[in-house]
């Protein structure tokens, strides 16, 4: 496979000639909480005080919710920002949802989605759920995807940027290295490894491998 070039410093590449487009193509890691907390406190709110729905059916669907973001993180990951549209233009495209973020994956203010992607995204999936669950159910299972997806942004940035100890952690971190530096046509999942399971799109190792992707790993630490 042609190695391609990849960042291991915290630097920023610039995306736009426009200083103001190329500004909001940057986030600090926390502003998704910003944004989405109120969402998710409100929609709580919504289900208990307003629909009055039963506390069984709140955590079931907080469940669900958050299963459904797991397998939405997946397919977005694999089918959505790895597609290399056609021509030129479709580099330049896909350099800007995605592989921006493999040239540069140690870029701390493009670990997260930018407002501009992810409220639009929320609204897209939220309207998408009501339709199928209807004004009520929704509530309840929009709260656990938002939190499935807060989950997602805020691992993603740790498994750049943190230390971890335990195994768990540590197991994630690799996954998700070798996805970035040796095999980015495999290991989709980013906040678990499930899905990858399931479509059989786990990491094929070997002895080899396992010690080139350590390396990596202790390097980006």
């Amino acid at each position: 496979m042609a190695k391609h070039f990849i960042s291991n410093k915290d630097e920023s590449v610039r995306m736009f000639t426009s200083d103001w487009m190329d500004f909001f193509s940057r986030v600090d890691y926390k502003v998704p909480l910003f944004i989405f907390v109120p969402v998710i406190l409100y929609y709580l709110y919504q289900s208990v005080f307003v629909m009055h729905i039963g506390m069984l059916y709140i955590v079931l669907l907080i469940v669900l919710g958050l299963l459904v973001w797991t397998f939405t993180e997946y397919n977005l990951h694999r089918f959505v920002f790895h597609w290399m549209p056609p021509g030129k233009l479709g580099k330049q495209i896909h350099f800007m949802f995605h592989g921006v973020h493999h040239d540069y994956p140690r870029d701390s203010k493009r670990l997260v989605m930018v407002p501009a992607v992810s409220i639009p995204l929320a609204l897209l999936f939220y309207f998408s759920f009501k339709l199928i669950l209807g004004p009520v159910f929704v509530a309840p299972f929009f709260v656990g995807f938002v939190i499935g997806y807060l989950m997602y942004d805020m691992t993603h940035y740790a498994l750049h940027h943190a230390n971890f100890k335990s195994k768990f952690w540590l197991e994630l971190k690799q996954h998700h290295m070798i996805h970035h530096y040796q095999d980015p046509d495999n290991g989709f999942g980013v906040s678990n490894m499930f899905w990858d399971m399931v479509y059989r799109t786990t990491f094929k190792r070997n002895k080899s491998s396992v010690e080139v992707s350590s390396a990596e790993l202790e390097s980006v630490e």
